[in-house]
């Protein structure tokens, strides 16, 4: 593996997101731009696509340097080491690197073995994103998942004993005829396997996907309060510390550095089908632009669907909407560096969201409050155009 490097003293900072977009088999519950596939995965082709796709960006990123790699999908862990190896290898020729550059790839329990962590971290991946969401075995069966409890726990045993630098669990609550009991007994497993970040999440039904169609019943709202109260609080009495609305880490060296660029309203590059970019250009103005959906269609070099401008009316919601996510402070001058807003351009926004308790204005920082991370949504309202 190629360990080229090169630090630029002002140059910003970039995340890369990879979109692998293969499945074995479509999830309830899944929303995302997925393919299932019944032959073999064609890595080979969709690898040299994305690396095109990434050549073709890289006047629009001239000048960042790479701080985080995010491999997702879809299931990532369908990939032939190979082909993982020949991607990151790619870009480490093509991007410069930032230095303590943090490399996650999502995977799902069932698709890889002890080989595959190994090889995974020779290569070079630091940090792994496991897909468990429940460890209950009749609701595996009820989310379409293809995994069995016993897989999840021995993957994450194993990557723990051969010291993954930072391993994620993905859990979900608020499942189909779950109870607070089995909700918390979840998370108890997923504490005893002592991974060092947990993102705890509630599922929720989007269209599109199987659940929306079949409409399975879920827990009433008073016991997803309850499931959500006890839960946090096991959480946290186990060391693991809410740093945003779903994630909770150990300390805050195993935050996810790839989400907290995200939601501090950091710049992104996406790659792969379906992939979404934010992209800062000199002048300040900021573009989106988004992949093609269709894998085969990608797959034939039609990769752009869109690109547009951010209207300036739009960006204080933008901005909020990710940042009051995180549960920091928000200085308050990093507002209008990132939007080239003035605070005064939106006084009346933040003085209504004061006066209803949603947020706390201090000399140089803004803080969400209980009330307001508990009506994010209608925080969030406040600061639309």
């Amino acid at each position: 593996m190629n360990n080229f490097q090169i630090d630029k003293k002002k140059s910003l900072l970039l995340s890369l997101y990879i979109h692998i977009p293969w499945c074995m088999k479509k999830c309830c519950y899944c929303d995302f731009p997925t393919t299932t596939l019944h032959n073999k995965v064609p890595n080979k082709e969709y690898i040299s696509h994305l690396l095109i796709d990434l050549k073709q960006s890289l006047l629009l990123i001239d000048g960042y340097s790479l701080k985080t790699i995010f491999i997702g999908g879809g299931t990532p862990s369908l990939l032939t080491i190979e082909m993982l190896e020949k991607l990151i290898d790619s870009i480490y020729k093509m991007v410069p690197l930032a230095t303590n550059l943090e490399l996650t790839i999502e995977v799902n329990p069932g698709t890889i073995n002890e080989n595959h962590l190994i090889s995974y971290q020779t290569i070079g991946i630091n940090r792994i994103s496991i897909g468990v969401q429940t460890f209950n075995r009749n609701h595996l069966i009820h989310l379409g998942r293809l995994h069995r409890p016993e897989d999840a726990t021995n993957i994450v045993s194993f990557a723990s004993a051969i010291k993954f630098n930072s391993i994620n669990l993905d859990i979900m609550y608020g499942l189909p005829n779950q109870t607070v009991n089995q909700a918390l007994d979840d998370l108890r497993q997923a504490i005893a396997l002592a991974p060092q970040h947990i993102s705890w999440y509630q599922l929720t039904i989007e269209p599109n996907t199987i659940f929306w169609n079949t409409k399975p019943k879920l827990p009433k709202d008073d016991i997803i309060w309850d499931i959500y109260q006890q839960g946090n609080e096991l959480l946290m009495s186990s060391g693991y510390q809410p740093y945003e609305i779903s994630a909770y880490a150990h300390n805050k060296s195993y935050q996810c550095l790839h989400n907290m660029n995200y939601w501090r309203f950091g710049d992104y590059l996406g790659i792969g089908c379906s992939a979404h970019s934010k992209l800062t250009l000199p002048d300040g103005t900021i573009i989106r632009m988004v992949k093609v959906r269709n894998p085969f269609l990608y797959m034939k070099g039609k990769y752009l669907d869109k690109s547009y401008q951010v209207a300036l009316s739009d960006l204080p919601f933008e901005y909020f909407m990710n940042r009051f996510r995180l549960f920091e402070i928000v200085p308050r001058n990093e507002f209008t560096q990132l939007t080239s807003l003035a605070e005064n351009d939106i006084r009346s926004m933040l003085d209504q969201s004061i006066n209803l308790g949603y947020i706390s204005e201090y000399n140089k920082y803004w803080q969400i409050t209980e009330k307001g991370k508990l009506f994010l949504n209608n925080l969030l309202e406040l600061f639309l155009a």
